[in-house]
């Protein structure tokens, strides 16, 4: 367990004794283009608020910026704007493509990294890399768009933009005084051969809470000084904000530009863009000549000789503020990274290289600084805001109606604060692994607010995400809630039972929600639809399905197989302390039993292929007719996760449990035929519970570890190798269906096209196999080992298979002999650079041959999962 000054800050954050949380990386990097600020009739976000809009439109519900702060109720905020002297807009936000305009759906064209990050933010790193030519705005869309999808994205160093090394590194580092006094340090470095001028603005500003007539006053932030702004709000107090030199400090209000959408001027003339009229266009009148407003900036004009590194501070503080800002400004930074190098020190083992640390701890700096504030109020949503014309009456049977309950406004682990700064709830499941080891209790958090009945439907359903709350996702958070009670167990040497019983309160109607919703016949086959692997079947299992047939899925029926393993494990868990629970853990072993059976059981409409030695979808057409979907994928790897070991202890402290499971074997033997004799007792008296064992078992692994079928240099494929010479294909009513192995992007428009699930490695599915596999070798031990490759004669038993593919994926990011790393695959700048080479994105899927990286680039959170991976590991 980590110890020393950020240990004892996390300790007081969670008892509540100093608030060192209230200030983090809480500002998404993109508020426009998404559900929650699109009020148009069809739904169609990336169109109603676009990035075109975003300098001059104020946001309703969120703020977005680079590099940027802000408290834990997004009250007042933080970023950088810069302007190169060349762009056709101040630059104060990320650019990407929408959802149609990417050749591959939306995509981030900035190159930014997150560097460090303590749990509490008392120190933060992160890097911006700023072209000195014109930003290329128009010719990223318009190729983007030429290009199909078979064809590669086209990246900002596609463009030579970068050539030459001509751009700006801009280094944004934080470091917490105390809990309300953060200094800010800014670096720009001129990578370039020749001298070029950088304006860099500092930006403060308030999050517009008061122009939609629902109460709320309007803050004010004044020039004090030279160089201290003074910020009021009667919710936040006042806090001041000192900068360094005394350059010029700009005002205006964060409302938005009505004589630019509207035609019509407001009442103050001072807008949201101010600043970019400003500077890119001169405009003096458009800033407030009072130095007042709710938006105000300090403007540094500097020409970079090459090579040339300028620093400027800065301090935001609860007023007044230190009389001297500067003063201890370098050795508060020396002591927090001092503090931040010991937090980190016990992460690793004591053998993993320097290189693995660095890409651990850069992994943890991505997880930490994807913390957002969300806010989403369905019903006000939906109702639209008494100072604006009334929405569509369309929008009141249209997306996320069926939510009124909704009130989100918390700080939230997100997938990607820019390509999805929305929380997806089986993303943030993963997220709370690698967030257990820093911040169990942050992640105890997250955990239970998703539980919490504004979040949880009263029906017992999840919240998916904010494009459709409807969604199903896969049922992996009472898998989470066991995972970081047991990580944090084994840190702090005592497990949260307040917590696992909180949860597990929730997480029964949540299982039975499940039940009668997704088991859709009572015959323990579970469907579920989208499942959150996009595009990995045939068809969009979220659409009706062609022949008014429905799908009997082997990945549905597996994870509420995983499912009841989990909940048995915790009712197991509460039993020891409180017998009431003995019951309902008797109730998971049964209905375990039940979907056991139901999946392994043979004839006309199985899910287990015996021919094939492997599980796949059925498609059910009325009629009775019933016709198996051979895609070799996920889907038939999924039944690996529902595995979970009872110790003896479980039995000796637990009579009544052991005694209701003995009677269910010795009188079900129809149920339990198709198990793992569970009077066969493992090592050290193990006893499994499993989907598959023995034969099945072993016929599934064969695949699993072939190269030409799963196993990749680098971790276990979401499709088989096999469909990329024998793709699968399906003629069902006049209508032909194919599914291909993709070891790159995805060549369907399927769920947007920007993710796929047909080849590419992906860190969830690839960690739960590994702990599978653990699981497996901790019933089986060495008397079942298998060929790793399959066909190598090279044996290994179950826990030095799960070793060599952690291995493999950790090496995705490690520097390899010939000094490359596979993530940035054939990108010769980002491979060779100095100023690149070591600075990693952590993205959402990886090249299925080369682990390249792909789609989201900052995807962090379940890819973080390599942090995890790398705790426990030698590399």
């Amino acid at each position: 367990m980590a110890t020393g000054a950020e240990q004892k800050r996390l300790e007081q954050n969670a008892r509540h004794e100093t608030y060192w949380a209230r200030w983090g990386p809480y500002l998404s990097e993109r508020a426009w283009g998404n559900v929650r600020e699109d009020y148009s009739a069809d739904g169609e976000a990336w169109k109603y608020f676009p990035h075109d809009h975003a300098r001059s439109r104020a946001y309703r519900w969120t703020e977005d910026g680079i590099a940027g702060i802000c408290d834990r109720h997004q009250t007042l905020c933080f970023a950088l704007a810069l302007w190169n002297g060349r762009d056709p807009i101040l630059k104060e936000r990320l650019f990407g493509l929408n959802g149609e305009e990417g050749n591959h759906g939306e995509d981030v064209k900035e190159y930014y990294y997150y560097l460090d990050s303590t749990p509490t933010h008392s120190y933060m790193k992160c890097l911006y890399k700023y072209p000195q030519a014109e930003y290329p705005y128009d010719r990223l869309v318009a190729e983007s768009r030429r290009r199909d999808r078979s064809q590669p994205e086209f990246e900002l160093v596609d463009t030579g933009i970068l050539d030459q090394d001509r751009y700006f590194d801009i280094f944004t580092e934080y470091a917490k005084a105390d809990a309300d006094d953060l200094l800010i340090r800014i670096t720009a470095i001129n990578r370039g051969p020749d001298p070029a001028p950088l304006h860099l603005l500092p930006t403060l500003w308030f999050r517009n809470r008061w122009s939609w007539g629902i109460g709320n006053t309007r803050p004010e932030l004044r020039l004090e000084s030279q160089g201290r702004i003074r910020a009021t709000d009667t919710r936040l107090g006042e806090y001041s904000f000192w900068f360094d030199e005394s350059p010029d400090a700009l005002f205006t209000e964060n409302d938005t530009n009505t004589e630019r959408f509207d035609h019509e001027p407001s009442n103050s003339r001072h807008y949201k863009d101010a600043f970019h009229e400003r500077i890119v266009h001169n405009r003096t009148a458009a800033v407030n000549p009072e130095a007042t407003g709710t938006k105000a900036c300090a403007w540094y004009r500097l020409s970079l000789q090459p090579g040339e590194a300028k620093t400027i501070r800065l301090r935001l503080s609860r007023a007044p503020g230190p009389a001297d800002p500067a003063a201890d400004f370098e050795a508060v930074f020396a002591e927090r990274l001092a503090e931040a190098d010991e937090f980190y020190a016990s992460l690793a083992a004591d053998d993993v290289s320097g290189d693995a640390r660095s890409v651990q701890r850069q992994a943890f700096a991505g997880l930490l600084w994807s913390k957002q504030f969300y806010h989403y109020v369905v019903e006000q949503w939906l109702d639209g805001d008494p100072a604006y014309p009334q929405p569509p009456e369309s929008r009141k049977q249209g997306r996320n109606h069926k939510w009124p309950h909704l009130y989100n406004a918390d700080i939230i682990s997100m997938p990607d604060k820019w390509e999805y700064p929305w929380y997806a709830a089986w993303d943030l499941a993963f997220h709370a692994i690698p967030l257990a080891l820093v911040d169990s209790d942050f992640a105890k958090r997250q955990l239970l607010l998703f539980l919490r009945e504004w979040y949880m439907h009263p029906s017992g359903q999840l919240p998916a995400y904010e494009w459709s709350l409807d969604d199903v996702n896969p049922p992996v958070h009472a898998w989470a809630c066991w995972r970081v009670y047991t990580i944090e167990r084994r840190l702090r040497g005592k497990g949260d039972l307040a917590f696992l019983e909180s949860a597990f309160h929730k997480l029964l109607m949540n299982f039975t929600w499940w039940v009668n919703r997704e088991d859709s016949e009572g015959n323990n086959i579970f469907g579920g639809g989208f499942l959150g692997l996009d595009n990995i079947g045939l068809f969009d299992r979220s659409k009706p399905l062609p022949g008014g047939g429905q799908i009997e899925q082997s990945d549905g029926t597996s994870w509420v197989a995983m499912y009841c393993l989990n909940m048995l494990k915790i009712a197991l868990e509460l039993a020891v302390a409180d017998r009431v629970y003995e019951d309902i853990a008797s109730k998971f072993f049964e209905h375990f039993l039940y979907i056991a059976h139901a999946l392994n059981q043979m004839g006309n409409g199985a899910l287990w292929n015996e021919q094939e030695g492997f599980c796949f979808d059925v498609l059910k057409l009325p009629g009775g007719r019933f016709v198996p979907v051979g895609v070799r994928s996920l889907v038939g790897l999924i039944p690996l996760f529902a595995v979970e070991i009872l110790e003896p202890e479980n039995f000796e402290k637990l009579p009544g449990f052991r005694k209701r499971m003995e009677w269910f074997i010795h009188n079900r033997p129809d149920l339990c035929g198709n198990l793992a004799p569970m009077t066969e007792k493992g090592r050290e008296g193990r006893i499994l519970l499993s989907l598959l064992h023995g034969e099945r078992l072993e016929r599934v692994l064969r695949i699993l570890l072939d190269e030409s079928e799963f196993l990749s240099p680098h971790g276990i494929r979401s499709l088989s190798r096999r469909h990329w010479a024998e793709p699968y294909r399906l003629q069902l009513d006049g209508m032909h269906y194919e599914v291909n192995y993709e070891p790159a992007e995805s060549e369907t428009g399927m769920f947007g096209g920007n993710s796929n699930w047909r080849g590419p490695v992906w860190f969830p599915a690839n960690y739960l196999i590994i702990e599978s596999l653990q699981r497996y070798e901790y019933y089986l031990g060495d008397s079942f080992q298998m060929d790793f490759p399959t066909g190598s004669g090279q044996k290994l038993n179950l826990a030095g298979v799960a070793a060599e593919l952690s291995r493999r994926l950790v090496r995705i990011f490690l520097r390899q002999p010939d000094g490359t790393r596979p993530v940035f695959g054939s990108v010769a700048k980002f491979q060779n650079d100095p100023n690149f080479r070591d600075y990693l994105p952590f993205h959402e899927y990886f090249h299925g041959e080369t682990a390249a990286g792909l789609g989201a680039s900052h995807q962090t959170g379940w890819t973080a999962l390599v942090a995890k991976l790398i705790s426990q590991s030698g590399e």
